[in-house]
């Protein structure tokens, strides 16, 4: 049978694709139009320089990829590693997981040090794998700054001490999807050579765009690197961005007017205040599933993520049901549990263009489903845990002081 829009709006809570702001959407509805007329450079060149900001670089150089997370996942790899290179990667969920499938199937050496899904990077195995190379064999360390599939974050600073410390000159890349312009990051303060999200998370825009920013130690690499990379080859925009015209392909003319209306509600907001409201969003979430009397699937405080929060439920629930119930009752959508945590987690999505007053909606709404599949929760009490943190902590809107 046909799906049929149920009344009010979709409540999407799920760790990306996110809601799309109005502005957003207003900004993209429009026809099509000559990519090499003299308007769309002038918009693109304004959009790499204001990229930049979001990644917190003044000497990296962006490239807007029509293409997803994946595709700036092998841009990253193709344009500075050549086959065969030994490369250390962790392996802490599912996306990292997938990415390190990706590294092997390009024909890279893929060292891999694995955690407990729930845990955070084992940088204390980076720290042995770099003193004992002392020939200097592993040419990149890659990492995904915040795990979608189990809610953990990882210390990028921590692995730049560590580079740092062994004095190694490998390569620093990094998945920034569902990090960047919602969590800390700092691109050239980490001394991260390459870093990339996707448009659909933090930046609250439709799926399609691959944004990866390189440093110019990464594109010095670029130089000699012999992986094969025709559609991902960065000597080709660069190219066009020295001709002024900067694209070598069609790129996607609604995107591009679309991430100028994002970006311009990030920084109306502030990056500072947009990364602020994450984390009281995080934390409210926390505590009501704390309230709820459930857990947390990240371990430690010191992983906790911002942008999503994967809950426990009891081994007699199927978490799977959940996420059913809450879509066809409640029209919320919730995320569900990946690979070795499937049935076991569901995930609360907290990124991009979101107020506290949404949040609160999911939380009583995640508490109804949580009654109906047999969970002895309290109607009210993890909205009141996380009402009672966030009355005491919203600020007042930038905008509106």
């Amino acid at each position: 049978m046909d799906y049929v829009y149920g009344p009010g709006k979709n409540h999407l809570f799920v760790p990306g694709p996110v809601n799309i702001p109005e502005q957003v959407l207003r900004a993209m509805n429009r026809n099509n139009e000559d990519y090499r007329s003299p308007a769309v450079p002038a918009l693109t060149k304004t959009l790499l320089e204001d990229v930049k900001k979001i990644f917190k670089t003044t000497s990296g150089t962006p490239f807007l990829f029509p293409t997803t997370g994946t595709g700036a996942w092998e841009s990253a790899l193709t344009n500075t590693l050549s086959p065969g290179d030994r490369i250390v990667s962790f392996l802490i969920g599912q996306f990292s997981l997938l990415w390190i499938d990706q590294q092997q199937r390009l024909n890279f050496n893929v060292d891999v040090i694995e955690s407990d899904w729930g845990e955070g990077a084992k940088l204390d195995v980076l720290a042995s794998k770099l003193a004992a190379d002392t020939e200097h064999t592993i040419k990149a360390v890659c990492i995904v700054h915040n795990e979608t599939a189990t809610g953990v974050t990882n210390d990028l600073s921590l692995v730049r001490r560590i580079l740092d410390e062994y004095r190694h000159p490998a390569l620093f890349l990094v998945d920034g999807v569902s990090s960047i312009c919602a969590l800390d990051f700092r691109m050239d303060d980490w001394g991260v050579d390459v870093a990339l999200t996707g448009s659909q998370k933090a930046l609250s825009l439709p799926t399609g765009m691959g944004i990866v920013c390189a440093s110019p130690r990464a594109l010095e690499a670029s130089k000699t690197a012999k992986s094969l990379r025709v559609f991902f080859d960065w000597k080709d925009y660069l190219k066009f961005y020295n001709l002024g015209t900067y694209w070598p392909y069609t790129p996607s003319i609604q995107l591009l007017y679309g991430l100028r209306a994002a970006l311009d509600l990030i920084f109306e907001e502030g990056l500072e205040n947009v990364i602020a409201r994450h984390r009281r969003l995080g934390q409210a979430t926390r505590l009501a599933v704390e309230a709820w009397g459930l857990k947390n699937c990240t371990q430690k405080e010191e992983w906790f993520s911002d942008t999503v929060t994967a809950v426990l439920v009891p081994p007699y629930i199927d978490s799977s049901e959940i996420v059913r119930r809450a879509w066809k009752r409640y029209n919320l959508s919730l995320g569900l549990g990946l690979n070795k945590v499937a049935g076991k987690v569901f995930r609360i999505g907290h990124l991009g263009n979101l107020n506290e007053l949404q949040l609160l909606g999911c939380l009583a709404g995640v508490e109804m489903i949580l009654k109906d599949v047999g969970y002895p929760v309290k109607l009210g009490s993890g909205v009141a845990a996380a009402s009672a943190y966030l009355q005491n902590n919203i600020p007042l809107i930038p905008s509106r002081i």
